[in-house]
């Protein structure tokens, strides 16, 4: 995802400097003009805005206050944006600690992965104050096309939790109804277009029926990943009394394909909980 983000703030002509632990992939993005950096330190250094784009809360702790890392070389005033997709609570942390050593904290997760963020067009929900999620617009307005401030520190990733459940619950639905199209007889790839517009549509009917109706699993976004957000969901729910038994089976569902071997393809690969013994096989492709 840092890569689709990073490519996107460089051809719309940003400087950008990068760091990461594979060498590849910074790699890949200095080839499209991208500053290679030794350090997070060394690459928030004279920065206005830093983004971090990581897979776990304590990663995203290590690089912005970490030996070496983004706070070691940041001056004071700039601007932390974390587009990673953590926990509500580690946010808020976060962003008092950030205070606490003169930045701003902007927890603004993302919808609409790779293939929106190469366009600008992702979706970002953003926590902080109203002045810092204003100044971060200026930064993410390229890769933004729907950005919307929901509130304090911790607002942004509360909001990406609620995206998941409804994108969780959504894939499930989608791909149970592709499969009983299949059994019924009817081409499931043609439904987006009979549905279209009625109240039944929605992105994910669109993109993804066709893709579970072919089984077609490129990665854009993975099934573990999935796991790790509805389990921040559930934690939630815990904290504030609120039953939510789709979720839990959702979840369940998505461990399962998990423990099965599935976790780290495309969130497509869900179509195989719903096919049979001679059909659970998953597709020789170039993933």
């Amino acid at each position: 995802m840092g890569g689709a983000i990073g490519t996107r703030i460089v051809q719309t002509g940003n400087e950008l400097h990068v760091f990461d632990l594979d060498k590849d992939k910074v790699a890949e993005l200095t080839a499209k003009g991208a500053i290679a950096s030794s350090t997070a330190a060394e690459a928030a250094s004279n920065a206005d805005y830093v983004i971090f784009s990581l897979n776990a809360a304590h990663i995203v702790r290590i690089a912005a206050f970490g030996k070496d890392g983004a706070a070691d070389g940041a001056k004071k005033g700039t601007i932390f944006i974390d587009m990673s997709s953590i926990d509500p609570a580690t946010t808020k942390e976060l962003a008092q600690e950030a205070e606490a050593k003169g930045f701003s904290w902007v927890d603004a997760p993302l919808s609409g992965g790779a293939p929106k963020a190469l366009i600008g067009e992702l979706t970002l929900m953003a926590g902080g104050s109203e002045e810092a999620v204003n100044a971060a617009h200026n930064c993410l307005k390229d890769v933004a096309k729907n950005y919307t401030h929901m509130g304090p520190s911790g607002a942004g990733q509360t909001t990406k939790i609620i995206n998941q459940v409804l994108c969780g619950l959504g894939f499930l639905a989608v791909a149970e109804a592709t499969k009983l199209a299949q059994d019924a007889g009817v081409d499931a790839a043609k439904i987006p277009l009979a549905l279209k517009g009625g109240r039944a549509d929605s992105a994910i009917l669109q993109e993804y029926m066709p893709r579970f109706a072919n089984k077609d699993y490129r990665k854009t976004g993975r099934i573990d990943n999935m796991v790790k957000d509805l389990a921040f969901a559930q934690t939630l729910s815990n904290q504030t009394g609120t039953s939510m038994p789709m979720t839990a089976l959702c979840m369940e569902i998505h461990k399962m394909l998990t423990a099965a071997g599935l976790g780290g393809e495309d969130q497509a690969a869900v179509m195989e909980f719903f096919s049979g013994p001679n059909e659970a096989v998953l597709p020789k492709q170039d993933l």
